[in-house]
């Protein structure tokens, strides 16, 4: 199975928050940015795959600013971490008042992956080949906080 590059698989979503999305006070919730980044998550990890995916697991996020009602959530999805039948998927979640063109970072999630078969079961999936320093150091980064997750 030949190795595949971060960027074969990099994805990037975007949406406006609308009326719907959000509670009393025009804030959007938490629970549709989380749903937003598993969607960017599966499709990067699919498009790397090239298989049926599931979320095993989601870390630790917090969200550093309100994302508002006309906001413009962009979820930018990359495999930084590659084992046998899982990929790491770090998603770097901002908004931006598209009026004024400000943009802020809202954090990151990481998301867990795995790989199916047709029955279902766990299938093995293409090594990630990293080409700059900046990805050596992200997949040093996610495998050791995957390390620390498992324990």
């Amino acid at each position: 199975m030949k190795k595949k590059t971060i960027a074969e698989s990099k994805t990037v979503l975007s949406e406006v928050m609308m009326p719907a999305y959000a509670n009393h006070y025009g804030s959007v919730h938490g629970g549709t940015i989380l749903k937003l980044a598993d969607e960017a998550a599966f499709v990067a990890a699919t498009k790397h795959a090239r298989k049926n995916v599931v979320v095993a697991s989601m870390d630790h996020i917090d969200f550093r600013h309100p994302v508002r009602i006309g906001d413009l959530l962009t979820l930018s999805a990359s495999i930084c971490h590659v084992g046998r039948t899982s990929m790491d998927v770090e998603v770097e979640i901002t908004t931006e008042k598209i009026k004024q063109g400000t943009k802020l970072n809202i954090g990151f999630a990481y998301l867990t992956m795995v790989a199916l078969d047709e029955k279902g079961r766990p299938a093995k999936v293409p090594g990630l080949l990293l080409k700059t320093k900046e990805e050596i150091e992200k997949n040093k980064e996610l495998r050791l906080r995957r390390e620390k997750r498992i324990k």
